[in-house]
């Protein structure tokens, strides 16, 4: 039986809110890091780039379908 939304929030909310608090810490760790290096102007890299695509990607309409195969599909060209 395909569960609901609602029951599906129930079971992936904890995990989800966890893997959001680690990013926005592994984004921290970044800042203070570079914010220690002298002379740094702003952090040119492309995995940063993508990052801010893949969060972006996340706060797209509901509606639109795939959002996990769409985020593969961008970290794909990574290599």
């Amino acid at each position: 039986m395909m569960q609901t939304a609602l029951q599906v929030l129930d079971r992936e909310y904890l995990e989800a809110r966890c893997a959001l608090v680690e990013l926005a810490a592994t984004l921290d760790r970044i800042d203070r890091a570079h914010d220690h290096e002298e002379g740094s102007g702003p952090l040119q890299d492309s995995r940063l780039d993508l990052l801010s695509e893949a969060i972006a990607l996340l706060q797209e309409e509901s509606h639109l379908p795939n959002r996990s195969e769409r985020m593969l599909l961008l970290f794909s060209d990574l290599d």
